[in-house]
């Protein structure tokens, strides 16, 4: 199962299941030491390892959805 930190608050990381978008809560003491809000987990059986790669992709599919969003903001204000 895949997720994604959605906060991290003292010792307990808010994960949230990327399929189901359930959320559950994880210390962070079994999750590896570089993990960071944003970051995608991956449980493999009793370990949770780092993806990168697809925190790297939804990090850029959110870069260019902001992006239109701002022209279409700018295209927007052109007409008022």
């Amino acid at each position: 199962m895949k997720y994604a930190i959605d906060r991290i608050e003292e010792n307990i990381a808010v994960c949230e299941s990327i399929e189901t978008k359930e959320k559950i809560q994880l210390s962070t003491s079994i999750l590896p030491s570089e993990i960071h809000e944003g970051a995608i987990i991956i449980k493999q059986g009793e370990k949770y390892i780092m993806d990168k790669d697809e925190e790297q992709r939804r990090r850029k599919r959110i870069e260019e959805k902001l992006a239109r969003l701002k022209g279409l903001a700018k295209e927007k204000d052109k007409y008022e």
